[in-house]
């Protein structure tokens, strides 16, 4: 049995589908994944010994370009392209097809799946891009929702329509350059009729239309072997458990002050701090021994052994902290990570900051409720909840399906 796991986009989105290959090369699987050629991410896959097919250009360096709105269209079609013809050579003779990533990618690997004829499934990992009759949907760069607007379904709606506009000439140019007819609504192709969503129930309960078939396996985990260097060992065990401040591969424009604002406030509160690097480029402000800065590591080993974590909110990390049992303070970017802060929130299993830019008074006023007694047992608790089969329910039901 082959299957190829296909997807563009950040760590988040390259980290779950280690944990589905490993869980599919166990049940005797050959395995491929088609992701960005970031050095991160071809290192992480070679860890659990998963071939990378890379594909299309880095999305570091794109994440971190900050090119216009305007040039979206542009770029989803070159995207499209360059995934039909890797997934497409990947994919030759496989038995099945997962498509996840910017809906670009998944709507371009989709269309490789299509045409040969093999069974696809469309995955995410958050549920804020499938429609919902409890929430708005997501904005695009440079086409904004009607804030007057307060129909749910209306505004789900629009956004089928502002996808169409964005990506529907590029996708079906680049169908139609494989043989195969137009789509006529980008969204719903993508979506599909039983699309899996790759979270944790408890996390993440699922709250949208009941006809499109979710299916809600649990976040695909796998569990990370690597030891910590020993230097960071050494920082842990020197005294209390140190706040972990890193926003992974978000780019932090004015990176330099965010690590000056999260380093005074995370002093404040009388704690060592411990930077992740990142995607962006997070330093050390001064020589002082209370604080040290990392670049790749163990999540999973290192956020058992904080006193917080304050990140992003994307959707691994936040999993990988709440399973950790660690406090957290979210500082949302943009996408789904506000939902992610407000989930953690309403957990009680840490803070939610209000806006993507702290100052020490706000990130101070965070750090005290992530850093109570109770916020640190409610965090404990849950963590017992987070299932961690949900890589494994995938993998059985992918290769069931696949016959």
């Amino acid at each position: 049995m082959r299957v190829v796991l296909s997807t563009y986009g950040s760590r988040g989105d390259v980290e779950p589908l280690a944990g589905l290959a490993v869980r599919l090369r166990d049940r005797g699987a050959e395995v491929r994944v088609c992701a960005p050629p970031d050095e991160d991410f071809a290192r992480r896959l070679a860890g659990v010994g998963v071939p990378l097919v890379p594909v299309g250009p880095s999305a570091r360096a794109l994440t971190k370009a900050a090119l216009p709105a305007s040039s979206l269209p542009e770029r989803a079609a070159r995207l499209m392209a360059g995934q039909i013809e890797a997934v497409a050579e990947a994919a030759e003779g496989c038995d099945a097809l997962v498509a996840t990533g910017m809906l670009p990618a998944a709507a371009g690997a989709l269309s490789v799946a299509e045409k040969l004829g093999v069974p696809a499934v469309s995955v995410t990992f958050q549920q804020v891009t499938l429609p919902s009759p409890v929430r708005r949907p997501l904005a695009y760069p440079g086409r904004p929702l009607p804030p007057e607007v307060t129909d749910n379904g209306v505004l789900w709606e629009l956004d089928a329509q502002h996808i169409d506009a964005l990506f529907g000439e590029a996708l079906n140019t680049n169908r139609a350059s494989i043989g195969l007819p137009p789509v006529d609504r980008v969204r719903d192709y993508v979506v599909g009729e039983r699309p899996w969503l790759a979270t944790d129930p408890v996390l993440d309960p699922w709250q949208g239309m009941p006809d499109l078939g979710v299916v809600q396996t649990g976040a695909w985990l796998v569990a990370d072997e690597r030891p910590l260097p020993a230097e960071l060992v050494a920082l842990l065990e020197a005294g209390e458990p140190p706040v972990y401040v890193g926003f992974g591969s978000m780019p932090m424009h004015g990176a330099a002050d965010v690590a000056e604002v999260a380093v005074e406030a995370v002093r404040a509160q009388g704690r060592r701090v411990l930077l992740g690097r990142g995607w962006a480029d997070l330093s050390l402000i001064d020589a002082e021994d209370d604080c040290f800065a990392v670049g790749e590591v163990n999540q999973q080993a290192l956020f058992a052994r904080v006193a917080a974590v304050v990140h992003h909110g994307g959707a691994g990390t936040t999993t990988t902290a709440t399973r950790a049992g660690a406090p957290q303070v979210v500082v949302p970017q943009l996408a789904d990570q506000p939902y992610w802060a407000g989930r953690v929130a309403e957990l009680g299993i840490g803070a939610a900051h209000d806006r993507p830019t702290p100052t020490v008074e706000s990130l101070s006023a965070a750090l005290r409720t992530a850093l109570d007694p109770a916020t640190r047992a409610r965090a404990s608790a849950v963590a017992g909840m987070v299932r961690t089969d949900g890589a494994a329910v995938a993998a059985r039901l992918l290769l069931d399906a696949a016959g």
